[in-house]
């Protein structure tokens, strides 16, 4: 008997988060039903290579289209996807009539898609539906090949640091007035140094500027990181799976709100999140994490597809005020803290969870309706 093939046909914006979101779904999906080939398309943009890491992927079909922009040749683009599926399910976005007048290319895909794709007796629906068989809230693990691992770990001191390993990524992809100053962060690194005699930090991100996510930090921003006094190892711009080996070495993942988050999640490294920005953190992966939230009466955050409120900050120039180098010092005795309790392994995932939801309907003002996550896991901890 043939198995039931699945197409998870999430075609959305670059950054490695998306691609994390599409093999979570991947999962859940392949758990539902034993034996069911899942594929996934995915932008050709993104981090399509994780796909191969991920268990529960049969394939990966990279599609070369534009995002933002309108395309006059989307079924010539979409020639390359195999046609016919017994289920197809679709990113939950493609049904948000906003996310087409934000995003042109994303709506010219779908509509080139519903024409191109075909499944039997209407079997088509959006990720994460029950009807498609689907069990949420899965444990996304990459499996990454031995030889990465092997490379990943010659970067790095041998056996484990006295006082732990903290992988460091300063800034995402998006504008840099979302993420702290190179001197906001230089103080983090004096904290975490001082409060973990032997801490071996790891400096991670990719600078190449192409159609591929790269950091919004700037080569004097990333030359100072460089030169801190705890002399990090510098794995910026290694290769994508090797970077992700790096931080499967790691006690944990410090950065911002980023994609790279996720794949750190999906490698089972804690994340310590300093979080603000426009967006919160919202998938959660049986890991332990901590984000830690800023004052949103002093310092606006989450805006989501609204415009982060920007500020000038002193010689750092242009910052959303939860990136402030006022708001990072107010934290800095919280981001060292979480650091202990992810370094020493006594956070556990479910009360990471309770209380970091508990603190994020606060920070909205205690309206429990401005959140969301991937798979609604928030709502079982209101």
């Amino acid at each position: 008997m043939d198995r039931e093939r699945m197409l998870v046909n999430l075609f959305y914006a670059q950054p490695v988060g998306h691609a994390i979101e599409a093999l979570h779904y991947c999962t859940g999906h392949a758990a539902a039903v034993p034996g069911r080939e899942v594929s996934v398309a995915l932008n050709a943009a993104t981090a399509v290579e994780l796909a191969a890491f991920c268990p529960a992927v049969t394939a990966v079909h990279p599609v070369d289209h534009p995002f933002l922009e309108p395309c006059e040749d989307s079924a010539d683009r979409l020639r390359e996807l195999p046609r016919d599926w017994d289920w197809v399910v679709d990113d939950t976005r493609r049904h948000q009539p906003f996310q087409y007048e934000l995003f042109p290319g994303m709506r010219d895909y779908y509509a080139a898609s519903d024409a191109h794709l075909r499944t039997p007796g209407g079997r088509r629906s959006v990720v994460g539906a029950e009807r498609a068989g689907y069990r949420p809230h899965q444990r996304l693990r990459l499996d990454l090949p031995l030889a990465v691992r092997e490379q990943a770990a010659r970067r790095l001191a041998p056996g484990r640091p006295p006082a732990g390993r903290i992988a460091f990524m300063p800034a995402g992809s998006s504008d840099a007035s979302l993420y702290p100053s190179p001197d906001s962060w230089l103080l983090v690194l004096d904290a975490l140094t001082e409060a973990f005699p032997g801490l071996e930090i790891v400096l991670v991100g990719r600078t190449a500027r192409d159609r591929r996510t790269s950091t919004a930090l700037t080569a004097e921003g990333l030359r100072a990181l460089r030169g801190h006094r705890s002399s990090p190892v510098d794995c910026f711009d290694v290769p994508l799976a090797e970077q992700l080996a790096v931080v499967e070495a790691c006690d944990v993942f410090l950065a911002p709100h980023t994609g790279f988050g996720l794949a750190a999640l999906a490698v089972g490294t804690p994340w310590l999140a300093l979080s603000g920005g426009r967006w919160f953190e919202y998938w959660f992966n049986h890991v332990p994490f901590r984000s830690v939230l800023p004052d949103t009466g002093r310092h606006p955050s989450f805006s989501q597809f609204d415009p982060a409120v920007v500020v000038l900050d002193g010689d750092d120039g242009p910052r959303t005020p939860s990136m402030t180098r006022a708001r990072v010092v107010e934290d800095l005795e919280r981001i060292v803290g979480a650091a202990g309790e992810l370094l020493a392994g006594t956070l556990g995932y479910e009360r990471a969870v309770r209380e970091y939801v508990t603190a994020l309907v606060a920070a909205h003002g205690g309206d429990s309706s401005a959140i969301w996550s991937i798979d609604s896991v928030h709502l079982q901890y209101l």
